[in-house]
């Protein structure tokens, strides 16, 4: 059962960066899976409403059912209502691109956005993805937050970045990244500078619970080098502090942030 389970999810994580769909064929393939047992999995999301298959071209692809709970989730929780005031005061103010990710286990994913950006170039990647702690903003925010033992530990569980997929200055030793956490910690919130991207910046700072301290997210600005860069990071330091500061506070109001503090 729990196989079938887990082949289910496969498929529909495969499925979700294509909204134009995927052949059975293509699926079976990519996911080294039977094609007969891949229809059947395909037949049965179908059933349960999270699968449709395009009639004029027989690709699979899914259904905003998923989206909805997630989306459901989200709004139950009142995180949104909480966060988006000051995401969108915090991206006026720096105007780039702002988010917020909770931790979700071992892990930090994306829920709200404000785009401050108004002209020029727009950087707005994709939302509800995983975060990669060792090449990124909020992934070094949230470690720095540990012992050095506590986070290479983490990121142990899976591993650096590769280069090709990063910018030029992502760490790809224990070292490197040792230095960029203990920057962070010294300044309160983390700085990289074409680390996750070619010609991107971005910083971020833990949101710590009222209650115990305990992280429960992080606030992160991003945006290009030209515009963002290191010394109008520095300078936007206070306001993304002050900002993690007000949705701690507020964090009592939010059931899913309260229960990750």
């Amino acid at each position: 059962m729990s196989s079938i389970l887990e082949r289910s999810f496969k498929v529909l994580e495969h499925l979700a960066p294509h909204p134009e769909g995927k052949a059975l064929s293509a699926l079976a393939s990519e996911l080294d899976m039977p094609l007969s047992a891949t229809h059947r999995l395909l037949a049965e999301l179908i059933r349960c409403g999270y699968v449709r298959q395009d009639h004029s071209q027989g690709n699979y692809l899914l259904t905003i059912k998923l989206v909805s709970l997630g989306l459901g989730f989200l709004s139950a929780s009142g995180i949104v209502d909480i966060a988006q005031p000051l995401l969108d005061r915090l991206a006026a103010e720096s105007g780039e691109l702002v988010r917020l990710a909770v931790v979700d286990g071992d892990e930090l994913t994306f829920v709200a956005k404000a785009q401050g950006a108004m002209r020029g170039l727009r950087y707005d990647p994709d939302m509800g993805l995983s975060v990669n702690l060792s090449c990124s903003s909020a992934g070094h925010a949230l470690l720095s937050t540990l012992s050095d033992e506590e986070a290479l530990a983490l990121v142990a569980k899976r591993g650096f970045g590769k280069p090709e997929d990063y910018g030029p200055n992502a760490p790809t030793t224990v070292k490197a990244l040792l230095a960029y956490l203990q920057a962070a910690r010294e300044r309160g919130f983390s700085l990289i500078v074409e680390v996750f991207a070619p010609a991107m910046t971005a910083m971020a700072a833990p949101i710590r619970s009222s209650h115990n301290g305990a992280v429960m997210g992080v606030v992160t600005i991003a945006g290009p080098l030209v515009r963002l860069t290191e010394e109008r990071m520095h300078a936007l330091g206070p306001a993304l502090l002050a900002t993690t500061a007000e949705l701690a506070m507020a964090s009592s109001g939010s059931a899913l942030l309260r229960k990750r503090g």
